[in-house]
């Protein structure tokens, strides 16, 4: 045994920090990841000539001279150098953040000079005519003037549920513990519901159906188009006897809602315009179109792929798909970019596919077509585009030596026939056709309404128990409670309000006894019972609705878990106030970390959240994982029990063996306080109670190492759909 200290020096922070060699590198690791945040699984600890110390290493004997190097989420990298000088002595750990995320000096001048030779060559193999280069993009500039039409934008609103993404959109931000967005917060927010639902209303068509027997198709050529389909810019595909029209005009595609990548991202464009974003149809000559739109929350342009539900992510096709990329070029009414630069990592190989005409000329071509865009445009708006013009550019050529974001795990393309897809050699090289992340932030859990609707509970069902009530009348009541949130969200969420009746179920559920509990569990939600001047009740929002909205799905889930755990229940009422009937002192607020997970729907968080239709998904967590969850403040929990959900798919994804551990000292000793093997969930959203039997061990983090799922042959993934916490009764 070797006692170590280190002075730990991270951005403006400074730590003590004690170690014991005895415990190993692992040990060693936890503590930097508790005091820096960086976490275990992207440390690398290096010894003498830069080798990789194993984790089975012995750690005083290389503790001489140490290195750790770290990729943080964000790309950058963080070295820790740790020099000893003798068992008692002091060491100094001095973690650098270096954020200019460019390629090393001898990569970057081999990248420059094969870009020199590509430019070089390109002189000889490119025309000397921008003819067949300006041909390509001339249809676009003339296409993206219709979404300028007030006609079309006005019929693209009317088949929006704007209200149901207004609401969704609050709530996105409020999960994020932002109850009081800023309008272009909001607007931010609201973009990305408009892609989600496009993505899930729009329809992809790999053969249309038989007009004749509804059965497949297959093509057969392309047919002259009818006097009606010309109307609307159609090209006829014909597939035996069902024609397949390919509409240009977006007001078509409103009312078709169907097509491959060319509709899709023509008709969300519109959809984009139509609610206000500065748009960007953008054209990539190997075959695929999408979207761009300028988002001020970020300050700079966004892309948006509608067939694939993805944003914020442009490096998805050249990494994702594996796609060969040449010219990517976005058309808006006020001129045409090459965005190129935006889309790849890989500019020196691209260059060497450019050769439809020389970088000059093609420069020359967006240039002029984009004066004709501006002609007649006010000075002052030609100044601001211009300027945005020119920042754009200085962003896109800092970018273009960046480092790729390793972390990121892009999927291939998921839109299409399988076949098709792979023909096309777009499938990609990620088997999880998903967008994961390796390295998670630390993130907020905003679920304190949750802890509060389940406490709630419990003076409604204590009645039920001291007034001695049948279990029947407890579930009718329920029941009835149900049938009233379930009226509620169907309402607009900025005016949900009831009215009961004599005869109405409601006047059923509010009873003179039942009355006080309900109203303490309606407060729960953001909601109040009001007296109206004609002696009817109603009730109606509280306080701000997006906390309605966060609370109504959450108490939906839970309602239907009691109503199941009491027709199971063998022991009414002695077993009604306990677990897994009632869910009291349930921990909440903390901070979460994992080992992976899915973006954007799969995060961690989504383990916290209280609602069947979320999940934690791991990416690469089949044969082993983890999710951290540290304490508000630190503050210390004896752990009584905790609860696990399945998901609400793909059981061989359930985990099976895993370990619950616990620490009071930032990560510098865990113990277990858990352990389950060869667990099995028998249906999807099934709860799972685990008693926690250890000897009481005070803790302000716990940690859950998922060790395999139920079937690591069929599945690479681990899935969750929950995990609660309870803590001892004080």
């Amino acid at each position: 045994m070797v006692a170590r200290k280190l002075l730990v020096q991270h951005r403006d922070s400074q730590f003590d920090l004690d170690y014991d060699t005895e415990d190993g590198i692992e040990v060693l690791k936890f503590q930097l990841f508790s005091l820096t945040s960086i976490p275990p699984d992207e440390q690398q600890i290096i010894g003498g000539e830069d080798m990789v110390i194993a984790e089975d290493s012995d750690l005083d004997a290389v503790t001489g001279m140490l290195r750790l190097v770290s990729i943080s989420g964000e790309g950058g990298s963080n070295t820790v150098s740790i020099e000893g000088d003798g068992d008692e002595g002091l060491n100094t750990v001095a973690i650098e953040n270096d954020n200019s995320l460019v390629q090393s000096d001898e990569e970057l001048a081999r990248m420059l000079q094969a870009e020199e030779d590509a430019l070089f060559y390109q002189q000889f193999q490119a025309s000397d005519n921008g003819r067949a280069f300006e041909q390509r993009i001339r249809p676009y500039v003339t296409q993206v003037l219709m979404y300028e039409d007030r006609v079309r934008q006005e019929a693209a609103r009317r088949t929006v549920p704007m209200d149901e993404l207004e609401e969704k959109a609050l709530v996105s931000l409020a999960k994020e513990g932002n109850f009081k967005p800023s309008k272009v917060e909001q607007d931010h927010a609201f973009l990305l519901q408009l892609l989600l639902w496009f993505k899930r209303s729009f329809r992809w068509v790999n053969s249309p159906p038989c007009d004749y027997c509804t059965g497949g198709t297959e093509f057969y050529g392309m047919g002259v188009a009818l006097p009606a389909e010309i109307q609307f810019q159609g090209a006829v595909s014909v597939q035996r006897t069902t024609r397949f029209p390919r509409y240009n005009d977006p007001l078509k595609l409103v009312e078709t809602r169907r097509g491959r990548c060319g509709e899709w991202a023509n008709c969300f464009t519109l959809y984009c315009r139509a609610f206000g974003y500065e748009s960007r149809l953008v054209l990539d000559f190997t075959d695929h179109l999408w979207t761009e739109c300028y988002s001020s929350y970020l300050g700079r342009w966004m892309h948006l792929d509608p067939c694939e539900g993805i944003y914020d992510n442009p490096l998805l096709y050249e990494k994702g798909w594996g796609k060969k990329l040449n010219y990517v070029i976005a058309v808006s009414k006020d001129g045409v970019y090459d965005v190129t630069k935006r889309y790849t990592r890989k500019w020196h190989e691209v260059l060497t596919r450019r050769n439809i005409t020389t970088e000059s000329i093609a420069s020359n071509v967006l240039s002029e077509i984009t004066k004709g865009c501006r002609r007649g445009f006010a000075s002052k708006e030609l100044s601001l585009l211009n300027d945005r013009d020119k920042t754009e550019l200085e962003t896109l050529e800092r970018d273009l030596h960046s480092l790729d974001d390793t972390s990121i795990q892009l999927p291939g393309r998921q839109s299409g026939a399988k076949e098709w897809r792979k023909s096309r050699l777009e499938l990609g090289a990620n088997e999880n056709d998903s967008l994961g992340c390796f390295s998670c932030p630390l993130r907020k859990c905003v679920d304190e309404h949750i802890s509060r609707i389940y406490n709630a509970f419990y003076p409604l069902v204590s009645q039920f128990v001291d007034n001695g009530l049948t279990k029947s009348r407890l579930v009718e009541v329920l029941e009835l409670l149900k049938k009233l949130l379930l009226d509620l969200s169907k309402i607009s969420f900025r005016a949900r309000r009831l009215l009961s009746t004599s005869d109405s179920y409601a006047s059923k559920l509010f009873t003179h006894e039942m009355l006080p509990p309900l109203s303490d569990l309606l407060a729960a939600l953001s909601l109040k019972v009001e007296l109206q001047s004609d002696e009817r009740l109603s009730v109606c929002l509280a306080d701000d609705p997006v906390k309605t909205s966060i609370a109504l799905p959450v108490t939906l889930d839970h309602l239907d878990d009691i109503v199941d755990n009491l027709k199971n229940c063998t022991d009414f009422p002695k077993q009604s106030l306990t677990l897994p009937l009632l869910k009291l002192n349930r921990i909440s607020s903390g901070l979460v970390c994992a080992s992976g997970e899915e973006l954007p729907f799969g995060i961690a968080t989504s383990a916290f959240d209280g609602i069947r239709n979320s999940k934690w998904e791991e990416p690469n967590g089949a044969k082993g994982c983890w999710i951290t969850y540290e304490t508000t403040d630190g503050k210390m929990h004896n752990l009584e029990a905790y609860e696990l959900m399945s998901a609400n798919d793909a059981p061989e994804r359930d985990p099976m063996n895993w370990v619950l551990e616990g620490t009071n000292d930032g990560g510098l000793t865990w113990y277990i306080l858990d352990e389950q093997t060869s667990q099995t969930f028998e249906h999807r959203f099934q709860r799972k109670v685990f008693k926690v039997e250890s000897v009481e061990h005070p803790s302000n983090a716990f940690r859950f190492r998922f060790l395999s799922v139920r079937d690591v042959e069929a599945a690479s993934r681990l899935q969750l759909g929950s995990i609660d916490l309870y803590e001892k009764p004080s």
